[in-house]
């Protein structure tokens, strides 16, 4: 499928299964002069085909397909709308928003249903032919365990356009994401992955061009299989794989977040770029004849994985980014809506078990959004082993926790454990949740503590925009503040969350520039903020929250208690005699129905080891106390013969053994006594000191 260079010419296959005739269109280098229009009369099946001689990379070409006019039956072919091949590999030109990218008449009383004849090619991006990608097998992927992964969740531009040890000119690129001041930043801070918000290329909606905004986050996908060009400097393919071939030999993995459920191409007033104007009918779910489209996305289309081409579209994109850019694993964009059958969501249904037989793609890392706005959208749990789920029920609950909402002990104690209520089913792991408290769909994290409302007047969407309710806490003052109690109460809420979500079963995933405590200004939809709202701020940068960061990422590096494959349930160890997880009071004492009940009952501990199946000889332990209510005393479990071991407090975040060689020199007991003080507001973690003595 696609424009395929075999040396001596190139082969154009374009899939239609309703297209009456189909022409190929060759244009100038630059874009601008359509040279010909060559009918495709070959066929097999839906698929129409031409080989043409001596036509080499870096040929310009687009389709123009014919066929009926009959949106009422779902056909909306207009051959004066020049079309972009689904399987480009290579794109040149910006969309140029015109009344006549749109199949019908703008104004029309007959709106959709009329027809508009104006050529549209001089306002479309267009395909360019591509060589065959060169192997590089000198790439090894670091391939690490989920359990192993520490991931950030970052944007090409946003993570390097203010970043003042990147290149001025490599600012927002591929290249300027993968140079050494970004990869020393993230090794340092501990990230094993990186998951970059969507990179196949997109276009700007029209509504947002109008305000003079832009798509920022990308979420607009209209080719599946090309690097977006804003990105590049020269080369987006070259450029791209370079990235990919740095992060790789800097030990981190780069996971993508497609968007394979809708196109840039809106509802049924939206422009004719690609598929609508191929066969529409076959790429979208259609209601009401076929006039218009099911809307499970929130963005005017769905994308209609059940058709077998489409899925072959789907698939064959995922497979080339992992064979030509080796990519590492997929975030999946509304995974409910391409896991939707005739009869509803189904975790067995056509495209997840295509995923899961693949040869290639069942072997990289998949996580689901597990929500869309479809009929049971939301479907947190329900994805079949090996897919991993962003855990939105962690978010909100550890939040709340913090924040100090009553009642909030029992669900902490869920997220603490993986969330198994939602995911210890079919022989899933504790890694199926992906556990965060912020992510780019949100506040950040200084703003999560520093507005107690969004403001996001910018978008121009009169604050009506992005998510009401937040969990957020400006902890007496509204936005940004100098007073020293408030920054301080701040920070340690920041540390008490990222504590919270680094010392949780599954995999954290964290924000970029929450580490070094990037704002938004209180703008928690910034999806068209392509400026300094919406870029990572590098010029007043929380060295130590950064240094914070690194050491939650080596203490749960050093503690595989805090990373294990399978659930804990409080079974018996054979080893010790112990249950794998013990939960207590700040007295020591295991908590009884009243104490889970209590809205007041804000401080619990929890004594964690390996899990009783498989936990060998191992008599490591970890006990780790939140405390969200005030100062108390503390009593330490007596189940550790060589005593207890402080090795954080979220009150002291440079002292410890573990903080790291750029700490402040502070020191605290080797082995600590067995009754203590846990600060107001903190998290304090001990681990076992199998050489030291019991206080």
């Amino acid at each position: 499928m696609g424009a395929t260079f075999d040396g001596e010419g190139t082969n154009f296959a374009v899939f239609s299964a309703h297209a009456e005739a189909m022409e190929l269109c060759l244009f100038s280098a630059d874009g601008r002069r359509e040279l010909c229009r060559i009918p495709i009369r070959d066929r097999d099946g839906d698929v129409w085909h031409v080989h043409l001689g001596g036509v080499l990379p870096g040929q310009v070409y687009g389709f123009r397909a014919h066929g009926p006019y009959a949106p009422e039956g779902g056909h909306r072919f207009n051959p004066h709308k020049l079309l972009l091949d689904p399987y480009a590999r290579r794109l040149t030109g910006r969309l140029k928003w015109s009344d006549a990218l749109m199949g019908y008449k703008v104004g029309s009383p007959r709106a959709d249903l009329s027809f508009d004849a104006r050529d549209s090619a001089f306002a479309v991006p267009k395909a360019v032919v591509t060589a065959p990608a060169a192997d590089w097998p000198d790439d090894p992927s670091p391939q690490r365990p989920m359990a192993e992964s520490v991931i950030c969740e970052a944007h090409v531009k946003g993570m390097t356009a203010t970043h003042p040890k990147v290149e001025p000119a490599l600012r927002g690129t591929y290249l300027g994401l993968s140079s050494d001041a970004v990869l020393d930043h993230l090794v340092k801070l501990g990230v094993t992955a990186v998951e970059l918000l969507p990179v196949q290329a997109f276009v700007d909606d029209r509504f947002l061009v109008m305000r003079g905004l832009s798509n920022y986050w990308g979420y607009q996908t209209i080719g599946f299989f090309a690097p977006e060009p804003r990105y590049m400097s020269r080369d987006a393919i070259l450029e791209f794989r370079t990235m990919v071939r740095r992060f790789h030999a800097a030990g981190i993995e780069v996971i993508l977040d497609v968007v394979y459920n809708h196109t840039g191409e809106g509802d049924e007033l939206g422009p004719t770029l690609a598929f609508r104007g191929l066969d529409n009918r076959s790429y979208y779910r259609l209601r009401d004849g076929g006039r218009f489209y099911v809307n499970d996305t929130g963005t005017g289309n769905t994308l209609d994985l059940t058709h077998p081409m489409v899925l072959r579209m789907v698939m064959d994109s995922l497979r080339y980014w992992v064979e030509t850019f080796h990519i590492d694993g997929f975030r999946f964009d509304l995974a409910p809506a391409l896991a939707r059958e005739a009869h509803g969501f189904d975790p067995a249904g056509g495209f997840l078990d295509a995923l899961r037989q693949d040869p290639v793609l069942s072997r990289v890392k998949l996580i689901a959004e597990p929500w869309d706005i479809g009929p049971g959208g939301y479907q947190l749990g329900a994805f079949p082993h090996p897919f991993s789920e962003w855990n939105d029920r962690f978010r909100d609950g550890v939040r709340r926790f913090w924040r100090g909402d009553p009642g909030l002990a029992t669900d902490l104690a869920k997220r603490l454990l993986g969330s198994a209520e939602r995911f210890d089913h079919s022989g899933r792991a504790a890694t199926a949740s992906v556990n965060f408290v912020t992510a780019h769909d949100g506040f950040t994290l200084e703003d999560l503590v520093s507005y107690s409302v969004k403001r996001n007047l910018a978008n121009g969407e009169e604050n009506r925009d992005g998510h009401d309710d937040n969990h957020s806490d400006n902890l007496g003052v509204e936005g940004p503040t100098k007073d020293p109690a408030i920054r301080a109460a701040r920070d340690l809420r920041k540390r008490n969350l990222l504590a919270t979500l680094f010392l949780s079963q599954g995999v954290p995933m964290i924000l970029a520039g929450d580490e070094i405590g990037n704002s938004q200004g209180g703008n928690n939809n910034a999806y068209a903020q392509d400026n300094q709202t919406g870029w990572v701020a590098w010029g007043d940068v929380d060295e130590g929250l950064a240094r914070f960061v690194a050491r939650l990422a080596r203490l749960r590096a050093a503690h595989p208690v805090l990373r294990q494959r399978r659930f804990l349930h409080g079974r018996e160890r054979p080893v010790d005699g112990l249950p794998d997880v013990i939960w207590r009071r700040s007295d020591g004492r295991v908590p009884g129905p009243e104490d889970w009940h209590d809205p007041a009952f804000r401080c619990l501990g929890v004594e964690l080891r390996m899990a009783a199946e498989g936990a060998g000889a191992d008599a490591s332990a970890i006990y780790a106390v939140f405390n969200a209510g005030p100062a108390q005393a503390l009593t330490l479990p007596d189940t550790a013969p060589g005593g207890w071991r402080l090795v954080l407090d979220t009150t002291r975040p440079e002292a410890g053994p573990e903080a790291g060689p750029e700490a402040v020199p502070e020191t605290v007991p080797e082995t600590v006594p067995s009754r203590l003080e846990i600060p107001a507001h903190s998290v304090m973690v001990f681990d076992t000191n199998p050489e030291g003595n019991p206080a």
